[in-house]
């Protein structure tokens, strides 16, 4: 690679990295929808990034589309939906990384989903599994959904923990974990719960878990926004 090659590289790389930020920042759960299908060309590059990352993922995450029945009634007082037809299902083969890998790989997706103009957010249990429309395999597990589409609205922002409440050893940190674990408070979690901490020790990062929810699938949320806002990669974790 020519010293020009490798000068637009990094250039470029910034650029994705500044991208991806401003999606972190912007981004918020949305529970209502237009009655709008999603643009071909925004669902073309959406539907080659899902296949991206269940390759990098060893997954089998899917857009599910004009579906409305895994929202028809709204039984649950927690998160109202509102006009949902499309909803990426998270689906993989169940080991015991599954959990934080639909996470991780989950939120990859939702960022760029933001990036092309859609709206999103994840549902745990507030809907009813259509298994009959998911290409589910026998060793798989269909695990959760995000919804996605064209919000009604942006969605709201809600308060951050500060970074000393989500790290370990604050303030005696390096300022690139700093960054990550700021990125880290604006990640979703479920409940708003972010029950984890984020510590540092012979040049690696870890995870101290709470209890909660579906902590594995927070944390592989997390994990993804702390290696874009610190300018890491995966080889950062312990």
């Amino acid at each position: 690679m020519t010293q020009l090659e490798k000068a637009c590289a990094i250039s470029f790389k910034g650029e994705m990295k500044m991208e991806l930020l401003e999606a972190i920042r912007q981004r918020h759960s949305v529970r209502s929808y237009l009655d709008k299908p999603i643009d071909t060309d925004v669902r073309n590059a959406l539907c080659k990034y899902i296949d991206e990352c269940n390759q990098e993922g060893n997954l089998h995450i899917q857009l599910i589309e004009n579906e409305p029945q895994a929202f028809a009634k709204r039984l649950y007082h927690y998160g109202l939906f509102s006009n949902v037809k499309n909803y990426i299902a998270l689906v993989g083969k169940e080991d015991a990384t599954l959990n934080e890998r639909c996470g991780y790989y989950g939120e990859k997706i939702v960022l760029k989903a933001q990036m092309l103009g859609l709206n999103s957010c994840w549902v745990g249990g507030t809907y009813k599994k259509i298994e009959s429309v998911v290409n589910l395999k026998p060793d798989e597990k269909f695990l959760m959904i995000i919804t996605i589409g064209y919000g009604e609205n942006q969605g709201r922002e809600h308060k951050y923990k500060k970074v000393k409440d989500l790290s370990i050893g604050y303030p005696e940190l390096p300022d690139w974990f700093i960054k990550g674990v700021e990125a880290v408070a604006m990640a979703p979690s479920a409940l708003n719960q972010h029950s984890y901490r984020f510590g540092f020790r012979d040049g690696k990062v870890y995870v101290k878990k709470g209890l909660g929810f579906a902590l594995d699938t927070d944390i592989g949320i997390a994990k993804y926004h702390f290696e874009v806002a610190s300018g890491k990669d995966s080889s950062i974790w312990e």
